[in-house]
């Protein structure tokens, strides 16, 4: 294929996105991330430039806006639907617009809409998130910033995808035709030890003596062949914190934005009596996807192992660690489940070695990624007596219908732990990170063999503690002031590991100060309290981070209430909406919408539409193939020039596209069912 100059797609039309730079601000262990698009126009007819890519699946994006020449526009958070439909009348008025929306399926996943871009136009866009950071097994604090985005399966039958469908053009990673940069300045109570990347970094900056402040940056020329992961390390950093954060002053007093909002890090402290008598019983289910994606490599590096190679050796180290007594089965998932052993058979040197063999000869070679049904088989069966379940998923995490995954694991969240391991770039974040919080479990990252052993041994050491049960949470605050909890009840506590609680402050106190959080729980059936005292008074001003990330955490719960309702729970929507609206952070319901009104001028000319091609790590393998791309998984391709008829299959623009999930690539317009 011969390329034409500037930037263009894998049909060789120009891409309109020419940089994406990353500012990031990490306040202890919570960091705002800062993200610019810059578009340029270089065509003789006005465009559309489609961009759909990932976020982390626990981010509040709070803030969006646009900047045409002098002009900046920021965007407002609307009820989807009606965010849509603004859109395209502005597109028909000859106006530009610019539209921001979560994915229906999977809150890991946006679409940026860039409407009416006149010829010779540059249009600078901006969005802004805040997040958690992630405690690591060796202590450190993990901030990913995901910029692959793999192919997401989508099970036959699901009816996932009305409504909703994305444009996802893809290339491979090392053709993307735009740059990323990135800068961090991180700030800590703690000196700041080191910070660690998987990806080139420049020299670490301190910026005062104490070395609580510092700067580090990505070095130039990333080749998005990896999600970009920074790992930061605090002396003494994991005790447990209170933050209380101050309302917005022009918020109603009363609301969630009008009332302050405390953060409460927990660092639960079991009796060393019970940590020493770890428990030696368990049924241990491995589950693991053996889906053509699990044949791609880890990243695209030299010497990249592939993913179900380091699937297997993840296996095999927790195999060989578990205790003798207890009970274990595995489970291969793709379009199909199969199990080492009819059911679950006691731990001993001559079942470890006959499924030690079975794992070594474990391929990726069972089609699609059914995890949905597997899970269900797997909740069907009966747990053994006194023998409490434990479930090790792992997964590169390419599904589409996430949310269903989600739910039916919190369904059945009485009966098991899951611990869940995201294999690869590219993993979604909202699967991973969801089915560990939903199931009681704890979440891992495997991209590469530097850190695997000890986050294999973090998470089975969580599984050998015994399970906290009869959980409760009592606020205890002076007369005149009240409690509102944001986040859903702690549904587990591991010893040392970090256990976050956001609630809303309502009144005020005419004389104490002080209120404390009473955390009780029944820890081998033994009684188990911990304590934390904070004051009420607000902290000096930390940009509503706190409030945001609280929103965000309701709106979650809430999102859930309503599909578990199948949607007819009367009121949730609209209240999800509302807190959205309110607090300016997204949600599966809204969306950000921006119009820029070009002096009153409309823009000419007919519209091309462009997709801004993502990066995409790898192609996967069907059954029986050893090169077959991923995109046999989807329907015949399409030319690029039926688009036109394409639309009339489904939506014109304000309707639904045809279900599933349709990504171009150089061979052409593929729908995914």
């Amino acid at each position: 294929m011969v390329n034409c100059c500037g930037l263009v797609t894998v049909k060789n039309e120009p891409v309109p996105l020419k940089s994406i730079a990353v500012k990031v601000s990490v306040q202890g262990h919570v960091a705002t991330v800062s993200s610019t698009l810059q578009y340029e126009n270089q065509e003789e007819s006005p465009l559309e430039a489609i961009f759909v890519f990932p976020l982390p699946g626990e981010a509040a994006v709070c803030r969006f806006s646009a900047k045409i020449g002098q002009s900046e526009v920021v965007a407002e958070v609307q009820e989807k639907q009606k965010a849509r439909e603004q859109y395209d009348d502005s597109l028909s008025l000859g106006q530009q617009a610019f539209l921001l929306e979560e994915s229906d399926e999977s809150p890991d996943v946006f679409k940026l809409s860039v409407g009416s871009l006149p010829p010779g136009e540059k249009a600078s866009v901006s969005l802004d998130y805040v997040t958690e950071l992630a405690v690591q097994a060796d202590d450190g604090l993990r901030l990913c910033l995901p910029t692959v985005l793999n192919p997401r399966y989508q099970p036959q039958g699901s009816g996932i995808g009305s409504g909703s469908s994305a444009l996802v053009s893809s290339v491979p990673t090392g053709s993307v035709p735009y740059s990323l940069s990135l800068s961090a300045r991180v700030s800590s109570p703690h000196p700041i030890s080191r910070v660690e990347s998987n990806c080139p970094l420049d020299p670490l900056n301190y910026l005062n003596t104490e070395k609580t402040q510092a700067t580090v940056s990505l070095a130039a020329g990333h080749q998005f062949d990896r999600d970009v992961e920074l790992l930061l390390y605090y002396q003494d950093t994991h005790q447990p914190t209170a933050i209380v954060e101050a309302a917005q002053t022009s918020a109603k007093p009363g609301s969630l934005m009008g009332d302050p909002v405390v953060m409460l890090s927990l660092y639960p402290k079991f009796p060393k009596d019970v940590m020493s008598s770890m428990t030696s019983l368990g049924e241990f289910l491995f589950v693991v996807d053996r889906s053509g994606s699990m044949s791609c490599s880890m990243h695209n590096g030299s010497g990249a192992q592939d993913r179900i190679g380091s699937a297997r050796d993840t296996l095999l180290l927790l195999l060989k660690s578990l205790p003798m007594g207890c009970y274990f089965n595995i489970i291969g998932f793709g379009s199909r489940y199969e199990s080492f052993f009819p059911t679950s058979v006691e731990y001993s040197q001559k079942t470890m070695d006959e499924a030690l063999q079975k794992v070594k000869a474990m391929m990726a070679d069972l089609g699609g990624t059914e995890i949905l049904q597997t899970l269900k088989h797997i909740y069907s069966q009966p747990c053994l007596p006194d023998q409490p379940r434990q479930l090790f998923l792992f997964t590169d995490g390419e599904v589409v219908n996430t949310k269903e995954v989600l739910d039916l694991v919190k369904a059945n969240a009485g009966s098991h732990r899951c611990f869940s391991f995201g294999i690869g770039e590219g993993a979604s974040s909202a699967l991973i990170s969801g089915v560990a919080k939903q199931g009681g479990g704890h979440a891992q990252f495997i991209t590469g063999q530097d850190r695997m052993q000890p986050k294999v041994m973090q998470s089975l050491r969580f599984a050998l503690q015994p399970a906290a049960v009869d959980i409760s949470v009592k606020w205890n605050v002076p007369n005149g002031v009240s409690v509102t909890p944001l986040s859903p009840p702690i549904r587990m506590l591991f010893q040392g590991q970090r256990a976050l609680l956001y609630a809303q402050i309502t009144g005020e106190s005419s004389g104490d100060t002080e209120g404390s959080v009473t955390v009780k729980y029944s820890l081998a059936e033994q009684p188990v309290e911990n304590q934390l005292s904070f004051s009420l008074k607000p902290a000096e001003d930390t940009g509503l981070t706190v409030h945001r990330l609280g929103a965000r955490t309701l709106i979650r719960c809430m999102e859930m209430e309503e599909r578990q309702g199948g949607g007819e729970k009367k009121g949730v929507k609209e209240k999800v909406v509302e807190l959205s609206v309110q607090s300016g952070v997204s949600s599966a319901f809204t969306a950000f919408i921006a119009v820029h009104k070009v002096d009153g001028k409309a823009v000419q000319g007919p519209m091309l539409r462009r997709q801004v091609p993502t990066p995409i790590l790898c192609q996967s393998s069907m059954p029986g193939s050893t090169a077959m791309p991923w995109s046999m998984l989807c329907s015949k391709p399409m030319k690029m020039g039926s688009m036109a008829k394409h639309k009339k299959m489904g939506r014109g623009r304000k309707g639904a596209l045809q279900k599933g999930l349709w990504y171009f690539t150089a061979q052409g317009l593929y729908h995914c069912f």
